[in-house]
């Protein structure tokens, strides 16, 4: 069994990665910069006992060193919202991350990036429909989540740069489903549009448990289900 650190483990995808490390036996410190609104939800069989829940702004290197130190692996599931200003919650905290990492003496780092994060894959048509490829792929990309995936992008080439044992996961449009679906996996892209959160934390820690991908990016998308794209569009309007 593995010692975990998860960032952004009060996100959607963190809570749903840190209950599935403790399911599959590990021990995991969820690091959070809320720690007084941490949750889990329903209790898990085998209990909470190999849970920490750690307080870590990742702008501030002293607490992002504290949080990593003593584990055998990183994973990132670190996120913020779409906005029109500046972003810089993955660059600075990859870099802050790298540094306790390579402090440590800890080699495997699994980040979530997006696959919307290269410019040459938002112009990639993956048969969605005029719609969704002319009018709402680009409004997400190029206006709305814009300061976003440039940060994401300088994060990707931050942790590209580092000596680490890492994988970049690129999932592709976020929905939610009750639990672990059918999903895929490659190297760099995928032509699905949509990655469930669930699905996206299994693949992270089967990745964070193993050596797959290693030194290069992995895409995952869910093919068993799909949201409708007002679902989605209802899912950003209520997050903002």
């Amino acid at each position: 069994m593995l010692k975990i650190a998860v960032f952004g483990a009060n996100g959607g995808t963190g809570r749903l990665l840190v209950r599935q490390a403790l399911a599959a036996g590990h021990t995991v410190t969820a690091v959070t910069r809320n720690p007084q609104t941490f949750t889990l939800g329903d209790p898990l069989p085998g209990g909470m006992e190999n849970l920490t829940v750690a307080e870590a702004n990742v702008h501030d290197p002293a607490a992002v060193d504290r949080a990593v130190a003593g584990h055998d692996v990183v994973l990132s599931a670190l996120g913020v919202p779409y906005g029109r200003k500046s972003i810089s919650v993955y660059s600075v905290g990859i870099t802050n991350i790298i540094a306790a990492m390579d402090g440590h003496g800890i080699r495997r780092l699994v980040c979530v990036s997006s696959s919307a994060t290269d410019p040459a894959t938002r112009t990639h048509d993956t048969g969605g429909g005029f719609f969704f490829e002319k009018v709402l792929k680009p409004f997400i990309t190029k206006t709305l989540g814009k300061q976003l995936y440039e940060d994401m992008l300088r994060m990707e080439q931050l942790v590209q740069r580092s000596d680490l044992d890492y994988t970049i996961v690129r999932p592709s449009g976020l929905f939610e489903t009750p639990g672990v679906t059918e999903y895929v996996d490659a190297e760099i892209e995928l032509p699905e549009r949509f990655t469930s959160r669930a699905d996206l934390a299994a693949f992270m820690l089967r990745l964070g448990e193993g050596a797959e991908y290693s030194r290069t990016s992995a895409a995952v998308a869910t093919v068993s289900t799909h949201p409708r794209v007002i679902d989605l569009l209802r899912q950003e309007a209520l997050s903002r």
